[in-house]
């Protein structure tokens, strides 16, 4: 017999859980705790199946029905009403989902694959170029002429490789949206077309290797804190990048063995990098020991030793010595690398020394010698040849011979 109101208002809950049928799979089951619950059982491909309907007396026997009913027009189409409203739902949610939501997800997913100081900076201009114009808006309703202008006011401050990035990391949320059913298509493909022209620059300026002496001499007698001096000669003997440099800790070198082990989660290239340390970086590390020794950064801020010297630290003393424009932190790297080609060693050992990865991407997957002897070699008579140039001796007499 169907079902009617009176009797479902006068069940009373038993023991165990029991069901009063209503008719074509619909029931309400009564639980012990009181609750009444509306089910629809049917079946699929001859497989047995269960649908929520929702809870008495919020849905009324009526609504049931008409729930039942919906769902039976559903399966005689061929569609699992389950199914139906999973789909339902997540379009739902995906209608709802902002494009902070979205882009905060994509950057979780990216930080494990980058470089700490990679992920940090892509967060940096998520805050504070794309969450404030695009954050609450839906992910799925933003359209390419939005982003168009967004760009372009970056572009308009001059800030053009932030622009660049900005393009870069667009097509990537989108494209990982699109990836996870989130959004229906990608607007921030080809936003390189219409990029404008950024101005020509000189990119990371760096003295002649004959002007190296007199750079030493200024950042000598500068009035600078020892740490920044010995920061700026250790990216003279190393080679290494700035960053990797600042936020070294203790716990990377062995100055025994006289190497620097950088973790792979430190590094642009995402692999781990031995650096050999010639004897005079061995000198200055020991000195810095003493100093900050205690810390667990090498180069440990001033007013938070468990943060690292500032990134414009090196780069304002260069700046102060008179070598603005003419020389950064980051140049001392061409610097090393336009001597030591001139001075024909091989190509393979100084693009390892700097930690770059082969223009050809096969050899770069199956080349994986670190050339530490080969290196070691090289990155003393480099130092030596700066000791030399400095004392006045001719360093063409110290160029290595082919």
């Amino acid at each position: 017999m169907p079902l009617t109101d009176s009797a479902i208002k006068t069940a009373k809950p038993k023991a165990k859980p029991y069901k009063l049928s209503d008719a074509q799979g619909l029931y309400l089951l009564v639980n012990p705790n009181g609750s009444k619950l509306w089910r629809l059982k049917y079946r699929v491909e001859k497989k047995e199946k269960l649908l929520a309907l929702g809870a008495y007396p919020a849905v009324s026997l009526q609504q049931a029905r008409k729930a039942r009913d919906d769902a039976r027009e559903l399966l005689a189409r061929d569609k699992d009403p389950s199914a139906e409203r999973q789909a339902e739902k997540a379009a739902q949610l995906s209608d709802a989902l902002t494009f902070e939501a979205l882009a905060r997800e994509w950057h979780a997913y990216r930080t494990p694959r980058w470089a700490k100081s990679t992920a940090e900076k892509a967060l940096a201009y998520l805050e504070s170029d794309l969450l404030p114009a695009l954050g609450i808006r839906p992910a799925k309703a933003i359209t390419r002429p939005e982003l168009v202008e967004l760009v372009r006011s970056i572009e308009s401050r001059g800030a053009h490789n932030v622009a660049k990035k900005v393009r870069q990391w667009l097509s990537q949320i989108f494209r990982f949206g699109l990836a996870k059913g989130a959004v229906d298509a990608n607007p921030a493909t080809d936003l390189d077309v219409v990029a404008a022209h950024a101005p020509t620059t000189r990119h990371h300026p760096h003295v002649s290797m004959a002007e190296l002496p007199e750079l030493l001499n200024r950042i000598e007698a500068a009035q600078i804190n020892m740490l920044t001096r010995s920061a700026i000669r250790l990216l003279v003997l190393t080679g290494v990048r700035p960053g990797e440099l600042r936020a070294a800790p203790w716990s990377e070198f062995d100055l025994d063995a006289a190497i620097w082990t950088i973790p792979k989660e430190r590094m642009k290239a995402r692999r781990p990098h031995l650096v050999p340390l010639p004897s005079q970086a061995v000198a200055i590390l020991r000195q810095l020991n003493e100093i900050t020794g205690h810390h667990d950064l090498v180069f440990a801020g001033r007013n938070d030793s468990a943060r690292p010297m500032s990134e414009n630290t090196i780069n304002k003393a260069l700046s102060d010595a008179g070598y603005k424009g003419r020389q950064t932190g980051h140049g001392f790297r061409h610097l090393l690398s336009t001597e030591l080609n001139g001075r024909d060693y091989n190509r393979d050992w100084i693009e390892r020394q700097l930690a770059h990865g082969d223009a050809d991407e096969m050899r770069d997957t199956y080349n994986h010698a670190t050339y530490l002897d080969q290196r070691r070699e090289m990155m003393q008579a480099w130092a030596d040849s700066i000791d030399a140039l400095c004392s006045g001796a001719n360093v063409v007499s110290i160029k290595r011979k082919a």
